[in-house]
């Protein structure tokens, strides 16, 4: 049983991929953790013991900001950018894309489901 940052990590998954279902880390950063923690990449969880577990807690809490502390940093860092009114705080305050992406015909993920408009007649029909 390996919990590590408050996560379950999946028992059949290699170390390295089952790291990345921790909130804020990912492939390189799982790489560079095992490295450190001197665990072999390809070990399966359930192959783990006490001792490599602790290990890898240890440097993910030592060295890392993950889950809760990580999601409300980035939250911090969007309200700033809000208040101090720069240009990707009104794309973030107004749900459009903040990182120069066209709005013409996509960015359906962040503006949401087609508003159609009432009344609005076609211009191919004419009578």
């Amino acid at each position: 049983m390996a919990r590590i940052a408050g996560v379950e990590l999946p028992k059949q998954k290699n170390v390295e991929i089952a790291m990345t279902y921790i909130y804020g880390i990912g492939r390189p950063s799982a790489k560079r953790i095992c490295d450190q923690a001197r665990v072999n990449l390809f070990t399966k969880v359930r192959d783990l013991s006490e001792d490599e577990v602790g290990r890898l807690r240890s440097i993910i809490e030592k060295n890392y900001k993950v889950e809760g502390e990580r999601k409300s940093q980035m939250t911090q860092d969007i309200k700033r950018l809000i208040d101090i009114g720069s240009y990707r705080g009104l794309r973030h305050k107004n749900g459009l894309p903040a990182r120069g992406q066209r709005t013409r015909c996509n960015a359906r993920t962040r503006k949401g489901p087609r508003k159609t408009v009432a009344g609005k007649k076609k211009a191919s029909e004419k009578t």
